[in-house]
């Protein structure tokens, strides 16, 4: 049998080992480094200034979402608030002068015609401003597109109205309801739905200006324990009092903590008194003046109408005019009352309170002018509604001019304390921004004085 060859055995070569991820080379590098001094400090250099660019970027975004959100409330969402509800207060008018202008017939004056044609502009210009601030899509586009519609109708079924009772025609009358109903049915509903989609816009950029910035002060807080946990540290190895660069870096971390604390609660505050004494009471004053208003239409359609539309309520019927009027006046009474209570100067007060003794007046005039009305003098009645002196028209136009000067007041109280609000968050974002540079910039500082003494 034929020998084998001799010779070495076989070696079993060792499989080659999988190379490490950068990441764990890294991992390993930092651990290796934090063994050391120099690198402990190292890594605490990078956190610190990591902590305090972290606060200032975090407190200039919240500081800049929250002045936004001001900035909203004082120049778009609280004038879009009140434009809606001029639109409302105008279409209101409107109807009200058309009705006063149809019980004067022939003898409509210049100045009521003036003041319905004055109402129909200022709704159609208040239309106008709504649709250009709508998102395009909403339900606010939709409800304007709406009253664009409904706007030119109404006009045209007035002014056949007009026609109708200039020439003596009967049928006059059934134009001026039918006018009065699409205004009451359609177009004053789609405006007071305007006037609430416009204030939950306004609720919404109150809601986003006034939060506190939790995430920016726990940073700040968190930075500024850092920092001195890192001095502390130094100090116990070193004796020594004062790190400068660290003293920098607190020193810039505590000025912006305090400026975010302080600026934001000047402006949380300034900003909820603009809503407790400033929107509250101009959305009473503008349901209380719109209630004047309704009150007024039906006051005249009643005399218009002459019995001719009637409600049934617990059994018993009424003439819709005049049932519908006592009910605006309730509305009007009460909100009165609560503007009186929210005014919080003379200014606000003075305006409301006179308002509150013409209401007086004007509903015992209006008793008066019902029970002529009902006993059948019509001309009499009619002289103590529009009359020239000593009619309901008078307590109605010192209503509406007492609540007026009562919004003038609250608008510009509104403005002042909002804008005060505003102003106290001015410069916060950026301040914030470059503190937080300079105290990473101590920070690093203050940890590479201490690694030059390793050099």
């Amino acid at each position: 049998m034929p020998r084998q060859p001799v010779g070495p055995a076989p070696v079993c070569a060792p499989a080659p080992s999988a190379r490490r991820s950068a990441f764990a080379e890294g991992v390993d590098r930092v651990r290796a480094a934090a063994t050391t001094e120099p690198g402990r400090l190292r890594l605490m250099g990078a956190v610190l200034a990591l902590l305090v660019v972290a606060f200032g970027a975090v407190t200039a975004w919240q500081a800049s979402e929250r002045a936004a959100a001001a900035d909203d409330v004082l120049h778009r969402s609280q004038p879009l608030s009140s434009g809606a509800a001029d639109i409302y207060r105008s279409l209101a008018d409107a109807n009200t002068a058309a009705s006063s202008g149809f019980l004067a017939g022939g003898q409509e004056t210049a100045a009521s015609r003036d003041r319905y044609e004055k109402d129909i502009r200022t709704a159609a210009a208040g239309l106008v401003t709504a649709a250009a601030n709508a998102e395009p899509g909403s339900a606010s586009e939709a409800t304007i597109a709406k009253l664009n519609k409904l706007l030119p109708q109404y006009k045209g079924l007035i002014e056949r109205a007009r026609t109708y009772n200039r020439q003596g025609y009967p049928v006059g009358g059934a134009y001026l309801r039918y006018a009065n109903e699409k205004m009451q049915k359609e177009m004053l509903p789609a405006a007071e739905d305007l006037y609430t989609k416009e204030n939950q816009r306004l609720d919404a950029d109150y809601g986003d200006a006034t939060p506190y910035p939790w995430i920016a002060l726990a940073l700040g807080a968190l930075a500024l324990a850092g920092l001195g946990w890192a001095q502390h540290r130094i100090y116990r190895r070193t004796n020594r009092v004062l790190n400068h660069g660290l003293v920098a870096a607190s020193a810039a971390t505590t000025v912006a903590l305090l400026w975010l604390v302080v600026g934001h609660a000047v402006a949380r505050s300034e900003l909820n008194g603009s809503y407790d004494h400033g929107i509250r009471s101009l959305t009473v004053l503008h349901d209380a003046r719109i209630a004047s208003l309704k009150a007024r239409g039906n006051e005249n359609l009643s005399l218009v109408a002459r019995g001719a539309e009637t409600v049934t309520v617990g059994g018993q019927t009424y003439d819709a005019y005049y049932y519908d009027f006592d009910k605006d006046m309730a509305t009007l009474g009460t909100g009165l009352s609560r503007a009186a209570a929210l005014a919080d100067d003379r200014g606000g007060s003075t305006p409301v309170k006179a308002a509150e003794g013409n209401m007086a007046v004007w509903k015992q005039r209006h008793t008066a002018a019902r029970t002529e009305d009902e006993d059948g003098n019509y001309q009499q009645a009619l002289d103590e509604v529009i009359g020239a002196k000593g009619a309901t028209g008078e307590c109605f136009d010192s209503v509406d001019a007492n609540l007026a000067r009562a919004i003038d007041h609250e608008q510009a109280e509104f403005q002042q304390t909002a804008g005060d609000g505003l102003d106290a968050m001015t410069g916060l974002p950026a301040g914030a921004a470059v503190l937080a540079v300079l105290a990473a910039a101590g920070a690093v500082s203050g940890i590479g004085r201490r690694l030059s003494e390793y050099r």
